[in-house]
């Protein structure tokens, strides 16, 4: 219990951004519940670690897509993707999709209040899906592309 500490200034900043991007949008998908203070996040210390982990889930995906067309210049490789997942496009919006369907699900916690849809809940689903990437059939392309893992030591 002495490390959950409210963190009300943050909590106050991360509450506006939110209410921000809520009315810019128009609409909004699940909870908008901020975890700051409680047993999920117990401090702001550990609300932005989890948050400067963004970039560690996405900069892989990203040089990953970005590689695509790349790979593809090679026949073999080409004739893989175009056989496999029906060319470059097509693994490119498998991968998204899937990423987008699972990576923002809830999974990931024991339960749905700290897993479900609130912001925290979206980044524990995000590395559950990283968890599970080596059983995705487009893991091969992940390896052939440079990917080395979700700890930041890609390329």
């Amino acid at each position: 219990l002495n490390r959950i500490q409210r963190a009300p200034s943050v909590y106050k900043a991360i509450h506006g951004i939110i209410t921000r991007c809520q009315r810019r949008i128009g609409s909004w998908v699940g909870s908008s519940v901020v975890h700051l203070g409680d047993h999920n996040v117990p401090n702001a210390l550990m609300f932005i670690d989890k948050y400067t982990q963004v970039p560690r889930i996405l900069a892989p995906i990203v040089l990953v897509i970005e590689a695509i067309p790349d790979l593809c210049r090679d026949p073999a490789l080409s004739s893989y993707v175009d056989s496999a997942f029906g060319g470059p496009e097509s693994l490119i919006k498998l991968i998204l999709a899937d990423f987008f369907r699972h990576g923002f699900d809830g999974s990931g916690a024991d339960n749905f209040f700290d897993a479900g849809s609130c912001i925290d809940g979206r980044l524990t689903s995000a590395w559950n899906w990283c968890s599970k990437i080596e059983k995705k059939a487009y893991y091969p392309v992940f390896k052939l592309a440079g990917f080395a893992g979700f700890d930041g030591d890609f390329r």
